[in-house]
């Protein structure tokens, strides 16, 4: 007699499905930041791809539901939301795509769940278990190793699209705890359209004294653009929000966190780039031990949400 096989719910098996597109999707998302790039500045780029996005979560929000509830004393914690969430981090991820291969850029970033423990342990004074600990360790060397791959590139510039990939780690862990504060109070959906109402007035006076020429859009970088406004960023967004929503953050996370594999992969057929054997140890070092980080926190979370509810009965 054979096993019964699990059988997931069909709005189970559709978040999965869509997840694995949008990590494919946001692995793309690299190269088409990288070709409009060559004419658009970053913090221009960053007010087109909010305004695509916003256009796009404004008509799906009219389609399912035209409430907009909100409150003037959410907005400097908006802002903050929406100066580390999207100008700095994308300000620090774009400005490092001119010194380093997008696939490392990637690789590195997949190190922000360490740091989120690192953060609250000093500012909420909770403590990792050993597993934990171990991942973030690991984390560290596997770091070292994309970093110490390729040293020459380090040495000759590259050390500042470091600096500025680790910023954009520092600032996307800045962006979660200031939505923590929000997301109590609003729908995914229209937290995402308000945060992205603040990224676009704050981007756009820096479009206006940066935009290039219209002779300079040609179509290749018109496509760009589109794509990460409307797929990668509209679409993509929506289908995230819809995943968690279904799954839970922590699937989610585990599936965001094999971006670098995507990446790397467009990286490679596209760009021709390449990374070292070092570095690609590294990343795989990397990406294991936020996987072992994310499932681990996930676990400390729930119990302590299940101490306090015990304590609240």
């Amino acid at each position: 007699m054979e096993p019964k096989r699990l059988q997931l719910p069909k709005g189970k098996k559709f978040a999965y499905s869509t997840m694995a597109l949008v990590v494919f999707c946001w692995g793309y998302e690299y190269i088409a930041a990288k070709a409009a790039l060559v004419v658009i500045a970053p913090l221009s780029l960053i007010c087109i791809k909010y305004t695509i996005s916003f256009a796009f979560l404004f008509l799906v929000k009219c389609a399912i539901d035209r409430r907009f509830p909100f409150s003037l004393r959410d907005l400097p914690l908006l802002i903050v939301c929406a100066v580390f969430g999207e100008l700095l981090y994308y300000a620090c991820e774009y400005g490092a795509m001119s010194y380093l291969p997008v696939s490392v850029i990637s690789i590195v970033l997949a190190f922000v769940p360490a740091v989120s423990v690192v953060i609250e342990f000093f500012l909420y004074k909770r403590r990792a278990n050993k597993r934990i600990v171990i991942g973030i360790a690991v984390g560290i060397v596997g770091v070292a190793f994309v970093i110490g791959g390729n040293l020459s590139t380090f040495l000759t510039g590259g050390g500042i699209g470091y600096l500025l990939v680790f910023g954009a780690v520092f600032c996307w862990n800045i962006y979660n705890f200031a939505t923590a504060g929000l997301t109590g109070k609003y729908k995914t959906l229209d937290l995402t359209l308000y945060q992205a109402v603040c990224t676009v007035l704050l981007s756009f006076p820096f479009l206006l004294h940066t935009l290039p020429p219209a002779s300079a859009f040609t179509p290749y970088v018109i496509f760009g653009v589109f794509y990460i406004g409307l797929l990668s960023g509209g679409a993509g967004l929506f289908l995230y929000v819809n995943a968690i929503a279904r799954l839970g953050p922590t699937p989610v996370s585990l599936m965001t966190n094999l971006l670098p594999v995507t990446t790397t992969f467009f990286g490679f057929l596209l760009l021709g780039e390449r990374i070292l054997p070092l570095q690609f140890v590294g990343g795989a070092i990397v990406i294991l031990s936020g996987i072992v980080v994310i499932w681990e926190k996930d676990k400390l979370d729930t119990a302590r949400i299940g101490r306090r509810q015990e304590i609240d009965d």
